[in-house]
């Protein structure tokens, strides 16, 4: 029996025989819905209220929950949004953000499945517009714009525009659509000294406009520690680009750290419920940016502008099987989120951890203490290796002259040792036991560590056929994937792969010395490719007391996701030695996994990846192949315009594919909106100086590499008098020589930068610089993450003797605070003083002469500057305030840079070592050095060539 229902003025019902249920019609606009409506139509004068039947319950139509929406009109063109009339009320405020103070737009809730004679559609309580809405990832999202947000239309232009601002979200009434623009504020560099806090500035922010996001999250932007662009804003073609000599490239680092306590970082968001919304053509994920429509049914993809069905579990709760609010879903209010994907993401079941050492045991390696401390560290890192399910599998080969496999059974406490000396055509002595389960053998496990150095202890055997026992491990593990860890500590010599040593030092300083940088051997670059294939990463931990062939070794970690570690000069009973070799191996075995990973950027229609740079296997022309996904390891992606940008702002989404070590296939997808512009001044004013610091520095080494290293040095240098003589020419409209060096001052530390990087050890002129430092370099230059690379390139420079009062100490808010940064220069430093410079990969303590005993003893423990040894030292822990403080400065400077690395302390007498001592102070980039300029002389031929001299 129907029940008879009074409904709102302007409203009437209609009967929808396919669904057998009325549907209630708003006279005025059209609008339909399913429910009862409770509130008159607004736009009706039809005073009449007209009764309508309602059908009983068991008739209601299941569905999902309507989102309102109203006509379409693109304002933006292209931009992937809509806006509605004033007079009629939108799906959200003014920043897409469903209004819940507009009654008559209150959201109403179609359950899937529902069913029942008595049973009503839920409506969960929502909060009032302006009050905070639901939380999600366990942190309340702040009130957009900490205040009540009402209709559109009234409230003023101006304070909307403020609202935007705080969200990097841009609003105007000026030229260019409307769109507001960066303030370009021009600065004269020549006779200024630097202003180095600057490094540490957040980017210029992406002034988007108005509904370019559909909810008011502040974390619609990735944070630039994930992503950032050289640019902030996207030139509308190509000719632009180019005039502007501004480079145009992603930096990313997707995996970096996650460090709460340190950083303050947020976990990166997990969709766990397996619903993927993804566009049918340009398969994006659906993210802040698309655009809602048909009543919420579908949504329009940002990139392509295809319309796509929203799934039918969207707005569904499966974990406490209730609707749930749209508005609260991660993957429309987070820039950077995860998805658990389902088993469709899959092409085969989800590989365990393995793990396959192959350690150089030859006499160097046993003398240096190499061996035992490695046996040591992996057998304490036995627990904290990857293993919650029981799954993580390990293989040990030792290398010489000949190949020692180990057996390992899972009923053993001692493993026995299978030599096998055929080092060309490498075979497994035997099929089972060399690859086990690191739960079952780990009694053998452990019995092999503790006597693995002993083992050889007597051996004098000089020789390393590391190329066979690498390809021994990939026979092993090549079926399942993982990670080979090759750890050696002498040059190899025999068997596949064998080198010659190559670093003449006739070639160092010449322009033939970029053949020292480049592989001397196939060998290691196509293992790597097969390695690739066959999802298999390397890892190079390489101890050298003379030439190892850096250049040639560090292609297995390039090729395959790995990474390069170099411990020169090492010594096991140099206590430094062994504690930053044991910290940094424990680090990497002990990192979380993640396998069989490809890397994918999607842009709007328009922009096309053009090249990469990182350690990677370029699978096809945009498709990155990781067997293993490092942490903290960065990638930069250059970018081209194929067609004219028609719309208001552009979209960048990079997907990573991956299975963690726990068996979970994931994607994690960061996305980035740009806003576009066709002014070049906009361009400069958007322009990150950082992130175009990272470019040129990769760009820099693969010039090293293909040409040489006054190329590359020259390269840095024409770029950036390139881009800055368009500034003073097409921005500031000044012609003809001036003294002046004008940059933006979003750009002010850019000259800076280059100046660093080409006195930078990895690109320096000079014929003092060995081949291996030199290929380690540039292994870092082009896989430090920026908060490392910068730091890297630009070291840090702190007075200690001096400091303020709560340097060294911990402040209010739990931060530990550091002295002042110093511009980089020996007129700062003091005769009776001392100072601390890092460069993230070493800490140099510099002691004055004259420095008084008190300061001596305080920091060191001794009795005045004459019994103070320089060199690689710890400082001691002593019972007074100022050496807590100190050590507490040094321990934080270790904190800060991301990635394994643990810096060695050097403590630099300013009077003594004049090597240690020429080391230091190479870092202090203002200087004048050797055949290289100071950075006055730099900003001058910089000057010079901007002028057309």
């Amino acid at each position: 029996m129907s029940q008879e229902v009074m409904l709102p003025q302007g409203w009437e019902a209609r009967w929808d025989s396919q669904s057998n249920a009325y549907v209630y019609v708003e006279q005025s606009t059209g609008r339909s819905q399913w429910e009862v409506p409770t509130q008159p139509s607004y736009g009706s004068s039809n005073p009449s209220v007209s009764p309508a039947p309602q059908p009983a319950a068991s008739h209601h139509r299941p569905g999902r929950r309507q989102y309102p929406t109203a006509q379409i009109q693109q304002v933006y063109g292209g931009g992937g949004y809509d806006t509605q009339p004033q007079a009629q009320q939108p799906m959200g405020g003014a920043s897409g953000y469903p209004d819940h103070n507009a009654q008559q737009q209150q959201p109403q809730y179609f359950t899937p499945g529902f069913g029942g004679a008595d049973a009503q559609p839920q409506q969960p309580q929502q909060p009032a517009y302006g009050q905070q809405p639901p939380s999600y990832g366990g942190t309340p999202a702040p009130p957009y714009g900490q205040q009540q947000q009402p209709y559109p239309g009234q409230q003023p232009v101006d304070q909307m525009a403020n609202q935007f601002q705080q969200m990097n979200v841009g609003y105007g009434g000026g030229a260019g659509g409307g769109k507001q623009l960066h303030q370009i504020q021009t600065v004269n560099l020549i006779g200024m000294q630097p202003d180095v806090t600057g490094l540490v500035a957040p980017p210029p922010p992406y002034l988007l406009p108005p509904n370019a996001a559909v909810t008011a999250s502040p974390h619609i932007q990735p944070d630039p520690s994930y992503q950032r662009c050289t640019l902030t804003s996207m030139p509308t073609t190509q000719s632009l680009l180019n005039k502007s000599k501004l480079p145009l490239a992603l930096v990313m680092a997707p995996y970096r750290s996650f460090r709460g306590e340190v950083d303050g970082d947020d976990p990166v968001p997990v969709v766990e419920d397996s619903v993927i919304a993804r566009c049918r053509r340009c398969r994006a994920y659906i993210n802040p940016f698309v655009t809602f429509i048909e009543g919420g049914n579908r949504w329009k993809c940002c990139m392509c502008g295809l319309s796509n069905e929203v799934p039918q579990l969207f707005d569904w709760n499966q974990a406490e099987n209730k609707p749930a609010d749209r508005w609260a879903r991660k993957e429309l209010n987070h820039s950077v989120v995860e998805f658990i994907a389902p088993t469709e993401y899959m092409v085969r079941p989800p590989q365990p951890p393995v793990y396959a050492f192959v350690i150089d045991v030859s006499q160097q390696a046993i003398q240096s203490g190499m061996v035992a401390v490695a046996a040591r560290t992996i057998l304490e890192s036995l627990d904290n290796i990857p293993n919650a399910d029981n799954r993580t599998k390990v293989a040990i080969i030792a290398v010489s002259t000949s190949l020692h496999f180990f057996s390992l059974p899972a009923d053993a406490t001692e493993a026995s040792m299978l030599v096998v000396s055929d080092l060309t055509d490498v075979f497994l002595p035997k099929p089972v036991d060399l690859l086990v389960n690191l739960t079952e053998s780990r009694p053998a496990i452990e019995s092999l560590l503790g006597k693995l150095s002993d083992m050889f202890q007597d051996s004098h055997t000089v020789g390393n056929a590391l190329g066979s026992g690498l390809q021994a491990a990939h026979q092993l593990i090549g079926k399942i994937g993982g990670k080979i860890i090759a750890l050696t500590a002498t040059l190899p010599t025999l068997g596949e792969g064998a080198l010659k040593a190559r670093d003449d030092p006739k070639l160092l300083g010449t322009s033939k010395e970029s053949s020292l940088l480049n592989a001397a051997s196939s060998f290691y670059k196509t293992f790597a490719i097969e390695c690739s294939k066959q999802q298999v990463a390397v890892d190079m931990f390489l101890f050298s007391t003379s030439y190892t062939d850096v250049a040639t070794l560090s292609c297995l970690p390039r090729y395959t996701a790995g990474q390069t570690y170099l411990y020169p000069g090492f010594n096991a009973s140099r206590s430094e030695d062994a504690i930053k070799f044991a910290t940094e191996f424990g680090k990497v075995l002990s990192m979380p996994m993640g396998l069989e990973a490809v890397i994918r950027v999607r842009a709007t229609r328009g922009i096309r990846m053009s090249a990469f740079h990182g350690n990677f296997f370029i699978r096809s022309t945009d498709l990155l192949a990781l067997p293993v996904v490092p942490t903290d390891q960065n990638y930069v992606i250059e970018l081209q315009l194929e067609d004219d940008i028609k719309g208001s702002f552009v979209v960048l989404q990079t997907a990573i594919l991956h299975t963690t070590c726990y068996g979970e296939r994931r994607i994690r997808v960061i996305t980035q909106a740009m806003p576009t512009t066709d002014s070049i001044s906009e361009l400069y004013g958007s322009a990150d100086q950082i992130a175009i610091a990272t470019y040129l520095t990769n760009k820099a080494v693969e010039r090293s590499m293909s040409h040489s290293l006054d190329d590359a040095r020259n390269t840095v240098t024409k770029n950036l008098s390139d881009m800055l003589a368009v500034y003073k020419n097409q921005v500031t409209s000044s012609s003809g020589a001036s003294a002046q060096l004008a940059v933006p001052e979003n750009l002010k530390l850019l000259p800076l930068l280059c100046c660093a990087l080409v006195k930078h050890v990895g690109l320096r002129e000079g014929a003092s610089i060995p081949p291996d430092l030199r290929a380690y370099a540039q292994c870092l230059l082009t896989t430090l993450p920026c908060q490392s690379l910068v730091p890297y390139i630009h070291p840090r420079f702190y007075s200690l003797h001096n400091m303020p009062n709560d340097a060294g100490n911990i402040n209010e808010t739990g931060q530990m605070v550091l002295p002042p940064a110093l511009n980089l220069t020996s007129e700062r430093l003091e005769r009776h003083g001392l100072f601390l410079i890092e460069d993230s990969q070493n800490i140099f303590i510099w002691v004055g002469h004259e420095a008084v005993p008190r300061l001596i003893q305080d920091v060191f423990g001794l009795n005045n500057y004459g019994e103070l040894q320089g060199g690689k030292s710890t400082l001691p822990i002593l019972d007074n305030p100022f050496s807590q403080r100190v050590n507490n400065i040094v321990n934080k400077t270790r904190e800060l840079r991301r990635g394994v690395y643990r810096p060695h302390v050097y403590v630099v007498k300013s009077d003594a070592e004049p090597a240690l001592r020429s080391w230091a102070l190479s870092l202090l980039v203002e200087d004048r050095m050797d055949h290289m300029s100071s950075y006055a002389q730099y900003l001058t031929t910089v000057k010079n060539k901007v002028n057309g001299n």
